[in-house]
């Protein structure tokens, strides 16, 4: 992937318990697929320059990140560290993972995924140019042929991010990304409809066409719409239980 989004996984990382916070930013990004299985990462010199800090924590972090089956690391001619993408929770571990939040913690992160969301919206709305789009319509495309609901998840969740990389703005980036890694394999649970796929790629293109318009308000308010109809299908399945 391209664009803001990438740039966000790759930029310095906070000056605290810096391995963590690089295990936390490459992890979450692996996770969510902005990193593609297979992909080879920059070399280490480049990547901790990326990210600001020492080539020790990297190989701290990464170390790390192989002892969580994220990283693999070859040797010899054509070697380095290479994205593994982990494999998808089942459905019931997802629902013990969705019975460990209560009610009102659902409503909280969806009041927040939702402000995040509708913030980017607006911005997007204002700032971007028809070309910068290009990334949001594919992950909208590709979301509408994911077959399984994995798939669906990690585009649904992409897509927020890529919202937020088009306000150009890094710490709303950095902030979906964070979001998405503690409700973006939930959604699998909800994903598997293909009405639903088909209802949630709708708002996406809705909200595409509000922010090439320019139509900021309404940018917002469709992105709003989009997180709140998902909060309240997560909170039906977690009442459900």
């Amino acid at each position: 992937m391209n664009g803001g989004a990438r740039k966000a996984v790759f930029a310095p990382v906070d000056n605290r318990a810096r391995v963590d916070a690089v295990v936390s930013r490459l992890g979450d990004a692996i996770e969510l697929g902005l990193l593609s299985d297979g992909e080879q990462l920059p070399g280490e010199s480049e990547l901790a320059g990326q990210l600001g800090v020492s080539t020790v924590t990297l190989r701290e972090a990464l170390m790390a990140l192989r002892q969580q089956g994220l990283v693999t690391t070859r040797r010899g001619r054509g070697g380095g560290s290479f994205v593994s993408l982990p494999e998808v929770p089942g459905e019931e571990r997802l629902r013990v993972r969705l019975r460990g939040w209560s009610t009102e913690e659902l409503r909280d992160l969806g009041d927040h995924w939702a402000a995040l969301s509708g913030t980017a919206a607006r911005l997007a709305a204002q700032r971007t140019e028809p070309e910068d789009l290009v990334q949001l319509r594919r992950t909208a495309d590709e979301l509408t042929q994911a077959e399984d609901a994995a798939a669906r998840g990690r585009m649904y969740g992409r897509f927020h991010v890529e919202l937020a990389a088009a306000a150009q703005s890094a710490r709303l980036t950095r902030e979906q990304v964070a979001l998405q890694t503690e409700v973006g394999a939930l959604l699998c649970l909800v994903l598997g409809s293909d009405e639903y796929r088909e209802e949630a790629a709708a708002r996406h293109r809705s909200v595409i066409s509000a922010v090439q318009d320019g139509a900021h308000d309404s940018a917002r308010e469709l992105a709003e719409r989009c997180v709140q109809e998902s909060t309240a299908r997560l909170l039906a399945e977690r009442l459900a239980l």
